[in-house]
């Protein structure tokens, strides 16, 4: 919605900056892994959608990009020059993590936190081909309640990294969107000191606004409320269970659907996977998951993140 409003770069990629390259190629003041993340990055769909040219992009990152804010800033920025606008924005869901780093490394980025009922983002995920959050293997039948934790974790996570932001972050519901998207934008366009036009951003329509990315296709029903009929009454009283403190927090009524299982299980099992996602949260970004996991050549990073790629795109005709 922000690119379709005008005055922002066009890219239709999450950069996945923070969260994925600079864990896996490290310290990028060091010359030899700057040059490592350069190749495999020009060699994946992140660079290609920014239709920049590879010599010259390299060039700037080489002399320049020595580290994750400076990577982002570099691209992005020349993303802009090239289309002739002032702004960029980035889409990385689990760039909220590093929110704090990313302030320090950027001072002037503002963080706009779109929160989703959890039981909506479970749904959505859980259906997805490839389960996007891996339960352990005694909980395979429990996949949604296990996606529902990670929601929890990653809400939670994300909250305490906006707390340190003071007035540069901001937390906008999903449902007041979709109920309300003038006045939602209208907010976030306070925010951000842009003009959010609706009715201009529904004609422009770019990415997900004309082509919506959901698990559901073919679905009538609405992106709101989807769990009052997709899921069952014991997986709701679980689900109140597991991560009812979360969703009454952030004004989301519990469905109070009767017995879901014993509390004392559901207390073990949350603290169980929030220790887990704790426990790969911090290897992943550590010297010892750089060191076992290694740097990623194109085709991984490729194979790991969400971007629409120039590539395998059909040729525009006349």
């Amino acid at each position: 919605m922000l690119l379709s409003s005008g005055g922002f770069a066009v890219y239709l990629a999450e950069s996945n900056v923070f969260n994925l390259l600079v864990p896996r190629f490290g310290d990028l003041s060091v010359l030899a892994n700057r040059e490592r993340l350069i190749d495999a990055w020009l060699q994946s769909k992140l660079f290609r959608a920014t239709f920049l040219d590879a010599k010259e992009i390299r060039a700037k990152l080489l002399s320049e990009g020595r580290n994750g804010g400076d990577f982002l800033r570099i691209v992005m920025g020349e993303m802009a020059r090239a289309q002739g606008v002032r702004r960029w924005a980035d889409n990385s869901p689990e760039e909220l993590l590093h929110a704090y780093a990313i302030k320090q490394a950027l001072p002037d980025a503002l963080f706009i936190h779109m929160i989703r009922d959890g039981r909506d983002v479970s749904l959505s995920l859980d259906a997805r081909p490839h389960k996007w959050v891996r339960p352990f293997r005694w909980d395979r039948q429990n996949s949604l309640l296990v996606t529902g934790l990670f929601w929890d974790w990653m809400v939670r996570a994300g909250r305490k990294q906006g707390e340190k932001l003071g007035g540069d972050y901001i937390e906008v519901r999903f449902e007041d969107l979709q109920a309300d998207p003038h006045a939602t934008l209208a907010r976030i366009a306070v925010f951000i000191q842009h003009d959010l036009d609706y009715e201009r951003i529904l004609r422009v329509g770019i990415g997900s606004i004309s082509a919506p990315n959901t698990s559901f296709k073919g679905d009538r029903g609405g992106p709101v409320g989807r769990w009052k009929t997709k899921m069952t009454p014991e997986k709701l009283a679980m689900f109140d269970k597991l991560v009812g403190s979360t969703l009454q927090e952030l004004g989301y009524p519990l469905a109070k659907s009767g017995d879901g299982g014993n509390l004392i299980g559901a207390m073990t099992m949350r603290a169980s996977y929030a220790s887990y996602f704790d426990a790969k949260f911090w290897f992943k970004n550590s010297a010892f998951g750089r060191a076992y996991l290694g740097p990623l050549s194109g085709e991984q990073i490729d194979n790991t993140v969400i971007a629409t790629d120039p590539a395998t795109q059909p040729a525009p005709t006349r």
